[in-house]
């Protein structure tokens, strides 16, 4: 049994506000200790269950945020940024199961923090639908035939989840009060909660079935400039349809998730020229 197991940081116990997750905020070292505490608390459980090898992926922001001399010896890592496949950079066909922890609501939903991608989208659609990064990673994941076990975060992103993945184990880390608020279970309770989650989900992995893949990939992005979408529209094969949307048609979920990545460097650069050469770093 292979696990691969992609962490997020705003889904994780004890964290709610913009503070602890931006390097450089006061919160930040703390946010680290809780992000560390819980993917090694999905580690564990993976390993209580009969796993044979973890995979894990920093997924969050500048994906260098675990605290490497304090993770689990027996599981690897992946860590840095830009990587090809984003938030579920590693994964591949030798692996049997998914876990998503850590992970938020998408853009435009009342979820604590939530965004898909980036802070910068107003709305991102696949096929018509609002999809937040679950939906989308689990695409990739389902396109190599591996499924999605285990997601955690608040209770929006978990009851999406228990809508999108039939047969997926949820550990609800908080209630979501607001953006930049929530109930939260202490830190380890939910580390507790995680561990025995990713334990059930390992246990039932030859039961879950892999996300389907549909024919089409049609994408559609809210930018958060005419600006930025002036910029996204140069993208081969992409179309402004309203001012601030560009839509493309994409072969594979690996190529939405590149044209999610580019598109948000493209979203940073035209706030950036909007906001004029005084506030240029």
């Amino acid at each position: 049994m292979k696990v691969y197991l992609s962490i997020d940081m705003e889904g994780v116990g004890g964290i709610a506000t913009m503070d602890q997750i931006v390097r450089g905020g006061h919160g930040y070292p703390r946010a680290q200790q809780l992000m560390t505490a819980e993917a090694n608390a999905a580690i564990a459980g993976a390993f209580d269950a009969g796993a044979e090898s973890v995979l894990v992926n920093d997924s969050h922001g500048t994906m260098d945020n675990l605290i490497h001399s304090e993770l689990d010896p027996r599981a690897r890592l992946i860590f840095g940024s830009p990587k090809l496949q984003c938030m579920a950079e590693g994964i591949s066909a030798d692996h049997d199961l998914a876990l998503f922890v850590g992970y938020h609501a998408p853009s435009g939903s009342r979820g604590v923090m939530a965004h898909t991608y980036s802070g910068y989208f107003t709305e991102v659609r696949l096929n018509g639908e609002p999809v937040g990064e679950a939906e989308i990673n689990a695409l990739l994941a389902g396109a190599l035939e591996v499924p999605v076990g285990l997601v955690s975060g608040d209770d929006v992103t978990c009851d999406l989840a228990e809508r999108g993945f039939p047969g997926v184990t949820t550990v609800q880390t908080k209630v979501a009060h607001g953006f930049n608020a929530a109930d939260s279970l202490a830190p380890s309770a939910s580390c507790h909660a995680v561990r025995e989650g990713a334990a059930r989900a390992v246990r039932r992995a030859h039961e879950i079935r892999p996300t389907a893949v549909p024919d089409r990939l049609h994408l559609a992005i809210d930018m958060p400039t005419i600006a930025s979408a002036e910029l996204a529209e140069a993208i081969p094969g992409a179309r402004r349809t309203g001012a601030r949307t560009v839509e493309r048609d994409l072969d594979s979920p690996s190529d939405v998730i590149g044209m999610v990545t580019v598109s948000y460097q493209l979203a940073n650069q035209g706030l950036r020229s909007m906001l004029g050469p005084l506030h240029r770093v």
